[in-house]
């Protein structure tokens, strides 16, 4: 968490209307956290909330992409981020599609674990490229490409960007940290 105040606070359902008002406290229960002050902050822009949702949901959930690769993909970028918010979050999340402790711990090694697949570290080297230089060298990309169809190479550079952007939204606004509830309630 940032020690810093939020520039922009939470909205309330007044600041978000009650479409996203709705859309955020959904968001809260699925994710069993008092506040989900990335949808409330967002959500104060109405219609860029509702698209951006909508766009970052096509990748994550519903993306093409085994669950796995994606979640590694998003806590590397969390990781190399510094970003808190995120990489708590799709903490969270991996541990719910499967990823282990080791796996979550590994992420600080990058593509160098060797606990990952060829394929897992070669998409984690992807990751950190894009997350270097914003760019992937032609060997890299040729590796991937031995591994995934071109619609599933485009899937992966839109959500290392994505995902990205979002933690300079995240950092940039001082978003800060969500509550989880503790106990089984939803």
């Amino acid at each position: 968490m940032t020690s810093e105040v939020a520039r922009i606070a939470p909205g309330d359902r007044h600041d978000l209307g009650l479409l996203n008002s709705v859309i955020t406290k959904v968001g809260a229960r699925y994710m069993k956290a008092r506040s989900a002050n990335l949808f409330t902050t967002m959500g104060r822009n109405r219609k860029l909330f509702r698209v951006w949702l909508r766009f970052g949901s096509a990748m994550m959930p519903r993306g093409t992409l085994p669950r796995r690769d994606t979640e590694l993909m998003i806590l590397r970028v969390a990781y190399l981020r510094s970003c808190t918010y995120e990489f708590t979050h799709h903490e969270r999340i991996g541990r719910s599609i499967g990823l282990t402790d080791d796996d979550i711990a590994d992420i600080t090694h990058g593509p160098t674990a060797t606990r990952w697949t060829d394929r897992e570290r070669t998409i984690l080297r992807a990751v950190d490229s894009i997350h270097q230089t914003r760019d992937i060298s032609d060997e890299l990309w040729s590796e991937l490409a031995g591994y995934l169809s071109e619609s599933d190479l485009i899937e992966v550079c839109l959500l290392i960007t994505h995902y990205e952007m979002l933690a300079t939204f995240i950092s940039t606004l001082r978003i800060q940290d969500d509550t989880f509830m503790t106990t089984g309630r939803k």
